[in-house]
């Protein structure tokens, strides 16, 4: 395993995904590789958080396969999972935390050396230097958007996964974060993104994938 945790590509082979009666993916193929990012486009209930969710090792597909680098997903376990970082409609914050005391709590779940000088550098990268010890429950929308977006990158993660990131951003919080993602695929990160605001992604992605009704189209 150790030999794959540098992935270089994710795929999805032939990935189908049900809830009870309801197929929410269809059999969905794609590959995206290292340092590249991907959008996911598509209506609501097109089948994106799903595949996000399945991508994150949240959910097992029903059939088909997830593959990272040569390793299959359903054994990735732990290890697996200490390389991938998650933006979902959950932010997994600590609403009675400080800025700083939430970024460091997840440093030192994932075990990482050096948490002051990360947790400084995820501040100053957010903005949100001057406010690192008022707690989460006063920041606005989007000054939580942007502290979620260095929890979920403080791990330095190889497959950076991130559902609607722009939501709740004005435009200059916009910016810096497609300069963020811009930096993710220079460092070689594999990133997927979902947005609605195909405005704000612009030139950004290396590739799209469609989906409708749980299928690329």
């Amino acid at each position: 395993m150790a030999a794959d945790l540098d992935f270089q590509k994710l795929e999805l082979l032939e990935v189908t995904r049900t809830f009870g009666r309801r197929r929410a993916l269809n059999k969905v193929s794609m590959t995206a590789g290292a340092g590249t990012i991907t959008a996911l486009l598509g209506h609501n209930g097109a089948g994106k958080s799903t595949l996000l969710s399945i991508a994150a090792t949240l959910l097992q597909p029903t059939s088909g396969s997830v593959r990272f680098g040569t390793h299959d997903g359903r054994n990735g376990g732990r290890a697996l999972r200490s390389r991938i970082g998650m933006l979902g409609h959950d932010l997994y914050l600590y609403a009675e935390l400080s800025a700083a005391e939430n970024l460091r709590f997840f440093a030192n779940i994932y075990g990482l050396g050096g948490v002051e000088r990360r947790v400084d550098a995820a501040l100053d990268r957010a903005g949100l230097a001057a406010r690192r010890d008022d707690v989460v429950s006063g920041f606005s929308r989007g000054m939580r958007q942007r502290l979620a977006l260095e929890r979920a990158l403080i791990h330095e993660p190889r497959l950076l996964l991130l559902d609607e990131p722009f939501t709740g951003l004005d435009e200059s919080a916009r910016e810096a974060l497609r300069a963020r993602l811009r930096a993710a695929r220079t460092d070689g990160a594999i990133v997927l993104l979902t947005t609605h605001d195909l405005a704000a992604i612009a030139d950004l992605p290396d590739a799209s994938v469609s989906l409708v009704d749980g299928r690329v189209q």
